[in-house]
């Protein structure tokens, strides 16, 4: 996979969580796909161009975390009001990447996010190269598994 297809992703995760969290985001050492998070996954689908998936795990605490960063309410479980929460960050992150992609001359599209909450099946099958790249915060730590292929 093309270094030009994860970038953007991860800089639209630290743009993202910059301006929505004030929180900055480290990148860990790429390696293979884990399984699920025990928390929220959730998976978005790119069309276009450049066509596959990103899926965002979230362990519990970390996903508690940014949503009550997010709401200023105490949060203790995964319920309906935090996965959908969730949903809609990772739709932000995604939505921004296929941007910075447009700027490289892919043009793309995501779908809507496919969530799961404690280890279900949305992070089970992947069909092309998937990198996964884990990211360190100060509230918590994620990883992103990135499947990007280029269809012109």
């Amino acid at each position: 996979m093309k270094a030009e297809y994860v970038n953007p992703v991860f800089k639209a995760v630290t743009d993202v969580f910059k301006a929505m969290l004030d929180i900055e985001v480290s990148r860990g050492a790429t390696g293979a796909v884990a399984g699920g998070s025990q928390g929220v996954d959730i998976r978005i689908n790119v069309t276009g161009d450049v066509s596959g998936s990103i899926l965002f795990q979230f362990p519990q605490d970390t996903t508690l975390n940014i949503v009550q960063i997010m709401s200023g309410m105490e949060l203790k479980e995964l319920d309906d009001f935090v996965t959908s929460a969730m949903g809609e960050i990772s739709n932000i992150i995604s939505g921004n990447a296929a941007s910075y992609l447009s700027k490289l001359n892919y043009r793309c599209d995501i779908m809507p996010p496919q969530i799961a909450v404690a280890d279900a099946v949305v992070s089970a099958h992947f069909s092309h190269e998937t990198l996964s790249i884990p990211l360190h915060t100060n509230i918590g730590d994620m990883n992103i598994c990135i499947s990007l292929n280029e269809m012109k």
